[in-house]
């Protein structure tokens, strides 16, 4: 298992993970809006323009293939998680969220959960930092993590 840097030609399945791991955990419970939200941002040419700007992208990968990815924004927002649905509980999201932390250019970092990933979240040290929102249709539970 390897952690590493997003490529651009890891983009068309680092998408294709994000959207089946959505598809199965999160859309369930939204509205049509909210996948159509997420859509947008985990289509490829959304991560691509984001690899031009101030985000880390992390992926892992196992066996030659990416099984999870992590997105941090500006240093200090996780803005992404998802491990691939045949690949969870191996600890993947794990050595995903201790990778970002390294990288952590605040003494706090945030998220916007989405309610299904909370006990996730909660396991990687995180705490519920306010009261569950809305935005385009995605809900989310805002937490945070304040580093040593």
């Amino acid at each position: 298992m390897q952690i590493r840097k997003l490529t651009y030609d890891d983009l068309p399945h680092a998408s294709a993970l994000c959207l089946d791991a959505f598809m199965i955990a999160v859309a369930p419970s939204l509205s049509t809006q909210g996948v159509e939200t997420f859509a947008k941002v985990a289509a490829a040419q959304a991560f691509a323009d984001r690899m031009e700007g101030d985000n880390l992208m992390l992926v892992c990968v196992a066996d030659g293939a990416i099984t999870g990815l992590i997105e941090l924004k500006e240093g200090r927002h996780v803005a992404m998680l998802f491990v691939a649905p045949g690949s969870q509980r191996r600890g993947i999201g794990m050595r995903l969220m201790s990778a970002a932390l390294e990288q952590v250019r605040d003494e706090v970092v945030t998220v916007r959960a989405s309610l299904s990933s909370v006990a996730a979240y909660e396991s990687y040290g995180f705490a519920l930092s306010g009261d569950v929102g809305e935005f385009a249709g995605l809900i989310y539970q805002p937490m945070e993590k304040r580093l040593p």
